[in-house]
């Protein structure tokens, strides 16, 4: 017998933050739906959807990452710059690299587009970066954004305190407000990174992912089930609105056909147009504008680093300042540290403007990215690594397009990445790079002689592919709520349902949107009553 139901009020194509938070709101305001979610990928963590880094055996977690790569398992990976900067394509753990038409001749591409094919998607390998958007990134024809945006710091458990403890903190985000907060208003000053992570009573960071924006709410939710290893290879349609969806068991092989009132895409930004397409909903909008956010990395030290550790200890010792300005009082001005980057290292925010068009991601590392001299130690903390993301110069063009006459390895139509760098995209990258190394400086010594630009397709953050528009004017492939224009009952959800031209970590933002398209959804099977709360019992 076929472990799928014959039909279901709600199908979720996607596990990652967009899909578990649809059914986490469906659970809440709709209990009596019943609601399907299928993954493509395996369940590689306990519970379901968590974060591969709560994983505290190293050699387990690697296995989770590698068993997340889907066709990519067992390729190299590489977790630094460093390998990008040796001319080598690898995509980082957890993930897996597009094997063909990532560059099409005679444009840019994206060398290093990448996927991941396990329960919780990209949140079971992301930093937890959930920074707002600001000024021109807004979405100005959503009115409640920002109550959105505050539901979505609950479902994804948004602090920002989990690292005040770490050294140097209070000092990075001085150092760098010095540099750039004249002019700004408070909310887009300097300030920590708001993070998807907390920590635990006995001092260990636990990070979000899937698992906490399901919550307890969907887990004890009898009418919820979760199907790992199920490819959904197309929506269907009756009289152009949706009808359910097309599952390939991985396991088996075999094809079932599952009966819903709604469905939601929510594979990714490059997946869930696939999905799509597949389905015969092909508005002019599919795939097109799509972007991603140019990364520019580069490292400094904190100067007299040591001294500042000194005294901050003898400080604390005498009753002074704390370890949360600090954080010195846990290492040794002498101390070296080896090894991977450690949980007490900080992450501070600097928040994009229209006017500095970039957003900065400032991480404080307990090792030196590249090699330092043996008899030069570094103390924890005292090593800044700096990310400024550019926004994209939007343009119809770039898109992601779909042949029927190729297949990928999952048997889906095969994409092509079409992209482009504008002249304004090259002038902003410019700036990025002179403004990063003005911020190292104002923080320390910059450490190497010039910042890097990562290769696109890097910062994993691809945006506007299921666009999202106020009215149905072409340029838009849903609207407000997230349903899709020509496609009743069928809404789209990720990263690419952002209409605007983001700089900031955008996960945020995404999950905010699904709040508002599951609400829609809830407050239609409320309104349809028993009639559709018991469709799955019909269709028995």
């Amino acid at each position: 017998m076929s472990r799928y139901p014959e039909a279901v009020d709600v199908a979720i194509v996607g596990s990652g933050p967009t899909g578990a938070a649809y059914a986490r709101i469906l659970s809440e305001e709709a209990p009596g739906a019943t609601i399907a979610l299928f993954e493509v990928g395996p369940t590689v963590s306990d519970p379901p959807g968590a974060h591969v880094k709560n994983i505290e055996d190293p050699a387990a977690r690697a296995d989770a990452q590698e068993r997340s790569e889907g066709p990519g398992a067992g390729a190299d990976t590489v977790s630094s710059p460093g390998a990008v900067k040796a001319g080598q394509r690898r995509a980082r753990p957890g993930t897996y690299l597009l094997e063909e038409g990532f560059q099409e001749p005679g444009e840019d591409g994206m060398p290093v587009v990448a996927f991941s094919s396990n329960v919780g998607g990209m949140g079971a390998h992301w930093t937890g970066a959930c920074p707002r958007p600001g000024d021109s990134e807004r979405i100005a024809f959503l009115p409640d954004l920002d109550a959105l945006l505050d539901e979505a710091d609950r479902l994804l458990g948004v602090t920002t305190d989990a690292f005040d403890g770490a050294p140097f903190t209070a000092l990075v985000r001085e150092r760098l407000a010095a540099a750039v907060d004249d002019g700004r208003p408070a909310a887009r000053r300097v300030q920590r990174m708001p993070l998807a992570v907390h920590r635990r009573d006995d001092g260990r960071l636990v990070w979000s992912g899937s698992d906490v924006v399901f919550g307890d709410a969907t887990r004890a939710n009898e009418r919820f089930t979760l199907y790992d290893d199920s490819l959904v290879t197309r929506v269907l349609l009756e009289d152009g609105r949706a009808a359910g969806v097309e599952v390939r068991d991985r396991r088996t092989g075999e094809v079932h056909t599952i009966r819903a009132r709604f469905v939601v895409v929510a594979a990714d930004a490059l997946r869930t147009p696939q999905v799509l397409w597949a389905s015969g909903i092909r508005p002019a909008a599919l795939g097109r504008m799509l972007n991603d956010q140019t990364q520019i990395v580069y490292a400094t030290r904190i100067r007299d680093a040591a001294a500042v550790a000194a005294a901050a200890s003898e400080a604390t010792t005498a009753g002074g300042f704390g370890a949360d300005e600090i954080g010195a009082d846990e290492i040794g001005a002498d101390e070296v540290i080896d090894g991977p980057i450690s949980e007490r290292s900080g992450v501070s925010w600097v928040p994009f403007t229209d006017a500095v068009p970039f957003h900065g991601q400032v991480m404080q590392l307990d090792a030196s990215p590249i090699p330092l001299a043996d008899d030069d130690p570094v103390v924890p903390g005292s090593i800044v690594g700096l990310g400024l993301f550019c926004a994209k110069d939007l343009q119809w063009d770039d898109r992601v397009e779909f042949r029927d006459d190729e297949r990928d390895w999952y048997g889906m139509p095969a994409m092509r990445i079409h992209y482009r760098l504008t002249d304004r995209d090259r002038a902003a990258i410019e700036r990025a790079q002179d403004e990063i190394v003005a911020l190292a400086k104002a923080v320390g010594d910059p450490i190497g002689d010039r910042p890097f630009t990562m290769p696109l397709g890097a910062s994993l953050h691809y945006q506007g592919s299921v666009r999202m528009g106020e009215t149905d004017d072409g340029r838009s492939v849903c609207g407000p709520d997230s349903e899709v224009w020509e496609a009743p009952g069928v809404f789209v959800a990720g990263n690419g349902v952002i209409p605007t031209a983001t700089a900031c970590n955008p996960t945020l933002t995404s999950v905010a949107l699904a709040v508002k398209g599951a609400r829609r959804i809830a407050r239609e099977l409320a309104a349809s009553g028993d009639e559709v709360l018991s469709f799955a019992a019909n269709q028995h």
